[in-house]
């Protein structure tokens, strides 16, 4: 990653079944972010509990995610490697 580059900042998120988020960006962009294997991480433990995991929100400047003061993702991680979203669920989001 260039030091130099810069990433759409976050307009919403909203937590979806299986431990997904949808993430919309400033430029219009969608797009869904398979949070599963983080929570093998011992920084994200507390996300394991399903409704800690959906009370995510937006930082309020857009440059990430949070759940709390210890808790964040940032918009970079979520652009590089969140799945371009066309606006309609897949079944395997569907599923809880």
């Amino acid at each position: 990653m260039n030091a130099n580059q810069t990433f759409p900042r976050i307009k919403t998120v909203e937590a979806l079944p299986d431990y997904h988020l949808l993430v919309t960006f400033r430029n219009g962009e969608k797009r869904v972010y398979d949070f599963r294997p983080k929570l093998a991480l011992e920084t994200f433990r507390m996300l394991r509990n399903e409704a800690f995991f959906c009370a995510v929100k937006t930082d309020p400047h857009g440059y990430g995610i949070i759940w709390n003061d210890d808790l964040d993702l940032a918009e970079s991680e979520l652009w590089l490697n969140g799945k371009p979203f066309a606006n309609r669920p897949t079944p395997e989001l569907l599923t809880v």
